[in-house]
């Protein structure tokens, strides 16, 4: 096989053309076979295989920069540079990371979990290497999804101002276009793009400005009339406008197209952009004919394509999507808002019942933020879903254009806690700390899926401003969701099991963390008080009083950053109060970003278990208390 000769990019500059097709095939059924086992992002992997192969092909890696957005595209790269032997482990703890990741290899030169962010790394690499008076290249790889982000077109304005020579690959692989018309462009692109072309045109107009009297004149007529042509014929006039050179469409599945083009760019001074069309999940028939499912998913059966979906009660997602379903037909206000995320968000069947209330903005969650202010201003109760990794992208929108003017406007926060495979890049631990210091904020976790949809009610009811509630990526307790849901209290916490001898205040999934740690306990004959603070600001104060009232230790326990979360809440609170000389013991999540592994190894690593909380509480409970139960 072709594939175990490949170690390094420099391997493949030895292969002829025919040999880097029939790899292709061979990476393929690589990444189809290994994701089968490990799950991960098989489709946009292998739409860009033929594309990978080409870049590493004609550059020079790591001398020469490759850039991927996101990253979840990047399976091949990693193949290609030594990592092949490694996809066993691929998402797992301490194994191979699913996006691109610096300390992996040096071939990885940026690496991100967002997307959006490589033209701006681009831009900034490419004004590095000119200052330093280096002459290496600068590829950014980005989708046309991303291309909708706010920050990807800040990058192409500052870009195409500079003319800096930066190449960006444009991956379209949500349309075709006939051969006829892809001829067309191709045959249009490699004229624009050929060098004794543009020296030719330069030297005509050069020679008409010569002719006296008329020379300007006719000059000035020629270039009109290169504009109304290009205007005419060429898919790429915007971003012409914007300062690139614009080369494609190009099939992006056929190695030899995508080799030319990449050299008759780099004829081109300045910024280019190529506009290559793909097909998402390409070569695997399940995938391409769903690439919206195939995009990321676990474990599936290779052969038949059936996806090996966990049993066990709904996830807290399905649960948020069914009931907003039931909240939006009692009440025509409710407005769904994602950015690009209906299916992982849960929306999927809202929009198929509320076409005209389901607003999907694309990868623009600043925008989705103020957007929905704007609704909320007119009198709408726009929810907003997103997941917590996501909405750190909109934090000035979320200050200044809702929580200042106390609009009413609902955040739906996904994937709060640990995300398990995804890693550093899309852990929901920050949240807590970024919004609660904001003033006119209400937020909540549910202990389970019933209290999910009683918070959903919450929301509903709430007109005094800006409410969100906090859900994590794991499936249900199994509690019973067949009770409509009904509105809870604002700022109230519940006793789920009575004890003396310490109070744990639990924070979402962290309720059945401390009733098990408190079940194990009682067999030693020391009862342990679980809270279910649902209500992270503002605080349950009376309960917090009655705590130092009694003078029991208390231990905060959240799946969060430790750094202004619940627990510094908490501490805040005794602290304004004056109260001293009471034991509050601080659970989650220090001060460094925890990799990807299951949730489960996740909470081991850093102290957030049942185990874990026995040893805090025995710290705490008197010694004689201790001694005597043995």
């Amino acid at each position: 096989m072709l594939l175990e000769q490949i170690n390094r990019p420099a391997d493949l500059k030895r292969l002829s053309l025919t040999e880097l097709e029939e790899l292709a095939g061979e990476i393929r059924q690589f990444l189809i076979e290994k994701l089968s086992v490990t799950g991960g992002h098989l489709a946009p992997n292998l739409g860009v295989v033929e594309l990978t192969i080409a870049l590493h092909t004609m550059f020079h890696s790591p001398y020469d920069k490759l850039i991927f957005d996101v990253g979840h595209q990047a399976y091949v790269h990693k193949i290609l540079t030594g990592r092949k032997d490694k996809f066993d482990t691929l998402r797992k703890y301490k194994g191979l990371c699913g996006f691109i990741k610096r300390s992996e290899s040096e071939h990885d030169v940026w690496e991100a979990g967002h997307s959006s962010t490589s033209l701006s790394a681009a831009m900034g690499m490419a004004m590095a290497r000119d200052l330093k008076g280096e002459h290496n290249k600068v590829v950014a790889i980005i989708g046309d999804g991303a291309l909708t982000g706010g920050m990807a077109l800040e990058a192409m304005n500052h870009i195409g101002h500079e003319k800096k020579n930066i190449t960006v690959i444009l991956n379209d692989n949500e349309m075709s276009i006939a051969p006829n018309v892809g001829a067309l462009h191709n045959y249009l692109s490699k004229i624009r793009s050929d060098r004794h072309y543009l020296k030719a045109k330069e030297e005509v107009e050069f020679l008409l400005k010569k002719i006296p009297a008329i020379g300007g004149t006719l000059a000035k007529t020629a270039e009109k009339l290169k504009d109304s042509l290009k205007y005419f014929v060429l898919n790429g006039v915007w971003f012409e406008e914007l300062g690139f050179t614009y080369i494609g469409p190009v099939d992006g599945h056929n190695l030899q197209v995508l080799m030319d083009t990449l050299k008759q760019a780099e004829k081109v001074a300045g910024p280019v952009l190529i506009h290559i069309v793909t097909t998402k999940g390409k070569g695997y028939k399940p995938a391409e004919n769903d690439s919206h499912t195939w995009h990321g998913l676990g474990p599936y059966k290779m052969e038949s394509g059936q996806v090996l979906k966990s049993s066990g009660p709904p996830m807290y997602t399905q649960v948020f999507g069914d009931t907003l379903i039931e909240l939006a037909e009692k009440d025509s206000r409710v407005v769904a808002v994602t950015p690009a995320m209906p299916g992982g968000s849960g929306l999927m069947k809202f929009a198929k019942q509320f076409p005209n209330r389901m607003i999907d903005v694309g990868i623009a969650e600043q925008h989705a933020a103020t957007l929905c202010a704007g609704l909320a201003s007119e009198g709408l109760k726009p929810v907003f879903a997103v997941y917590s990794t996501f909405l750190q992208r909109a934090y000035d929108q979320v200050v200044h254009d809702i929580c200042r003017p106390k609009l009413n406007v609902t955040f739906a926060i996904d994937r709060a806690g640990f995300v398990g495979p995804d890693g550093e890049t899309h852990q929901g631990v920050y949240d807590i700390s970024f919004l609660r210091t904001i003033p006119n904020m209400v937020l909540m976790m549910p202990k389970d899926e019933k209290e999910l949809r009683d918070m959903m009610q919450t929301a509903l009811e709430y007109n005094d401003g800006p409410i969100a509630y906090r859900y994590p990526r794991i499936n249900g307790t199994g509690a019973s969701i067949d009770e409509g849901p009904k509105a809870i209290p604002l700022g109230t916490w519940e006793t789920v099991r009575e004890g003396q001898y310490a109070a744990v205040l639990a924070v979402g999934p962290m309720v059945q963390v401390a009733e098990e740690a408190a079940a194990q306990l009682a067999q030693e004959g020391i009862e342990l008080r679980v809270v279910n603070a649902r209500f992270i600001k503002p605080l349950d104060e009376s309960y917090l009083l009655q705590l130092a009232k009694e003078s029991i230790p208390v231990i905060t326990m959240e799946e969060g950053s430790i750094q202004g979360g619940f627990g510094s809440a908490v501490l805040e609170f005794y602290a304004e109060k004056r109260i001293v000389g009471g034991q509050v013991e601080v659970m989650g999540i220090q001060d460094y970003f925890v990799e990807h592994g299951s949730v489960t190894e996740q909470r081991e690593e850093v102290g957030l278990t049942a185990h874990h909380l026995i040893t805090e509480v025995k710290k705490l409970v008197p010694r004689k208390v201790l001694r005597a139960k043995a």
